[in-house]
């Protein structure tokens, strides 16, 4: 009974925290939105409904509690081409150090090809380009202070640039885990994800020479004030279950709820099938419910080949409806040592 309290009194304080600091804002108004992009074929599969599932080095992305259930070394690599040329990588290391919990480290990098600089004065280009693009570098941490329920934090370092300017914040990710003894094991779910700083562009793309003086001979140099913009700052709270679990097969259901402090709450709704824990189908259906969403039905399917005895490599590939938006392939590739 303890266990249940201290697990209620965790949510509790989450959802105080994304009371406090969630307020809604515009589309469009926060800043870094690197973090909001889903990593793992294996969650997106399952429609993005992964809070509770969290169970291997996806953790590190959906909830940072979930890591405490790793129980050797994992690494992991995924890579997406997103829209109009816009690549996402992703890569994380994770082991567990036995009764003091699991570190890791992920690097996250989104990237774009050059485009050329055009101003208005000569709207087919200068002869310059520029690139844009995201850098997420952090470290997790997590371990079971129970039997069934576990907590986990992340530590991270954001940079955006484009050209020749830059902003940088920091931020941290709180997560729990739950398991109840009942149903094939009931999980239970809560995380925060991107509670930190705010986020300012500065750079010489800002300073500009105006004329003042008498008859504007004086050439005086200034710099624009920028606006600083919040981080998308995400709760999620989840359940899962196993409703069907056998020596050859499992079937696992689970829902999140997600509220982000810059659009409208939404629903992610999936399932996994697993044979022998080998071969994997998944379906889901992410952001019901939100407004003005182009994501939709999720697909996929992975598998777990044992190469060595303590070395397994893990494949897995997912697809995502995005609605009038060019549908996006998932892959990546694990391995378990």
């Amino acid at each position: 009974m303890k266990k249940i309290y201290l697990s209620f009194i965790v949510i509790i304080i989450l959802l105080q925290f994304t009371n406090i600091f969630a307020q809604t804002l515009k589309t469009g108004t926060t800043s870094a939105q690197v973090l909001k992009l889903n990593v793992g074929p294996r969650a997106i599969g399952m429609g993005g409904a992964y809070t509770s599932v969290a169970n291997d080095i996806l953790s590190t992305y959906w909830n940072p509690g979930g890591t405490a259930e790793i129980k050797s070394n994992e690494a992991f690599f995924n890579h997406t081409d997103l829209f109009l040329d816009i690549k996402h990588d992703y890569a994380a290391f994770a082991t567990n150090l036995s009764d003091f919990g699991t570190i890791g480290a992920f690097v996250s990098v989104l990237s774009m090809g050059e485009m050329l600089v055009r101003t208005t004065s000569q709207p087919e280009g200068t002869g310059e380009y520029f690139d844009a693009g995201a850098l997420v570098i952090g470290l997790n941490y997590s371990r079971f202070l129970t039997e069934n329920f576990a907590i986990g934090f992340n530590a991270k370092y954001i940079n955006e640039s484009i050209w020749h300017m830059s902003a940088t914040g920091f931020a941290i990710d709180v997560g729990t885990l739950y398991k109840i003894q009942v149903l094939n094991e009931l999980r239970i779910a809560a995380s925060i994800s991107n509670f930190g700083t705010k986020m300012q562009l500065s750079g010489r793309d800002i300073t500009r020479t105006v004329n003042s003086g008498a008859g504007g001979k004086d050439f005086v140099p200034v710099n624009y004030e920028l606006d600083k913009f919040d981080l998308p700052l995400i709760f999620r709270f989840g359940i899962s279950s196993d409703i069907l679990k056998t020596e050859s097969n499992r079937f696992t259901l689970s829902f999140d709820a997600v509220h982000p402090n810059d659009h409208s709450e939404f629903i992610n709704s999936g399932f996994e099938y697993a044979w022998e824990e080998i071969i994997f189908i998944r379906a889901g259906y992410n952001s019901l419910f939100e407004v003005d969403s182009e994501k939709g039905l999720t697909l996929g399917f992975g598998l777990n080949y044992r190469l060595m005895d303590v070395v397994k490599l893990k494949l897995d590939y997912a697809y995502q409806d995005f609605g009038r938006l060019t549908n996006l392939h998932y892959f990546s590739v694990g391995l378990n040592f």
